[in-house]
């Protein structure tokens, strides 16, 4: 395995600047925005596309630091009720796509998306109970004529580009749960797997080592984000976890995410190491900063540290037992 991090967080810098911070702390690999949520600010895949003298410029600020791209990012929602935004989404998609594979990157993340409860809804439903009962005939309703439908064409898509799409499980979107994912993967084909992000399996109640199996067998882990999750005891002990506060209101959340560490002890991550490497899974842990705690600079290099010293007592490990 190899350690990288996910470039959003120095999107306030030019891409070189964030890139000689990344080789710095001693990393491998990026994985860079393309627009959606993550924004486009060091990539933007129709200027790329349409011009090959920038895309090769692009290409080689990274490879002349010694670096890889390890994926492309464009999580949005391509199911949106709105006619705008979902075909907005679905180019972005497409795009990334097609700049993937014209740079030789694996796999693209994004979302699985979700629809509204109808032809008619002006915004995503996301469903999380079965009852009352029209609760689970919009869940079939979803899946059956948005979800699978558009996956199965875009498993096609991806095969003709030869890329791969690590769909990100995350509540708000049809897949947000390990079931969801694998349900995803064998309903529409076998480009499509999963970005495993343990962050939002921690506040689920999941157990991301037990995930990382079954997704394995399942031959659909296809990439890692490293974020962490705690956990305020009082306010999940009155409220739950189903919290809808803002992530800036810390004192009165349930739980937020946290640097790499800060969330889950070191064991706990040392056993998600070694889950993913019991998988086979070879790529790249890709460190995601969404610490409200902690600047920028600091969680990155905090995490940095964390996953180099956890890698390499993994690999000694690996050295003694052959």
């Amino acid at each position: 395995m190899e350690l990288g991090v996910f470039t959003v967080l120095f999107q306030d810098r030019p891409l070189a600047e964030a890139l000689d911070l990344v080789k710095a702390n001693g990393l491998d690999a990026v994985e860079i925005g393309t627009g959606g949520h993550p924004g486009n600010a060091h990539c933007d895949p129709a200027e790329l596309l349409n011009d090959e003298s920038k895309r090769r410029e692009f290409q080689k600020k990274i490879t002349d630091r010694g670096l890889k791209i390890s994926a492309l990012s464009c999580h949005s929602n391509p199911l949106h009720p709105d006619p705008n935004a979902a075909a907005q989404n679905h180019e972005l998609f497409e795009q990334t796509v097609r700049l993937a594979a014209k740079l030789g990157v694996k796999h693209v993340i994004t979302f699985s998306g979700c629809p509204g409860e109808s032809e008619d809804s002006k915004h995503p439903v996301w469903v999380t109970c079965p009852w009352p009962p029209e609760h689970a005939d919009v869940l079939e309703w979803q899946w059956q004529e948005k979800v699978i439908p558009y996956w199965k064409e875009q498993d096609r898509f991806l095969k003709e580009h030869g890329v791969l799409a690590a769909i990100e499980p995350h509540p708000g979107f049809n897949v947000y749960n390990t079931e969801t994912c694998i349900r995803l993967r064998e309903a529409c084909g076998t480009n499509i797997g999963v970005n495993m992000d343990p962050s939002h399996f921690f506040w689920q109640g999941m157990d991301p080592v037990a995930s990382i199996k079954k997704l394995a067998e399942a031959d659909a882990l296809f990439y890692f984000h490293a974020k962490d999750t705690s956990f305020d005891a009082g306010n999940t002990a009155v409220n739950g976890v189903l919290d809808t506060k803002p992530y800036t209101d810390e004192w009165n959340r349930s739980w937020m995410f946290r640097t790499i560490g800060y969330g889950q002890g070191e064991k706990t991550w040392r056993d998600i190491i070694s889950a993913l490497q019991l998988a086979g899974y070879e790529g790249v842990v890709s460190i995601e900063h969404e610490d409200s705690l902690m600047s920028v600079e600091e969680g990155f290099e905090k995490a940095s540290a964390f996953l180099r010293s956890i890698l390499i007592r993994e690999r000694i490990g690996e050295v003694f037992w052959v």
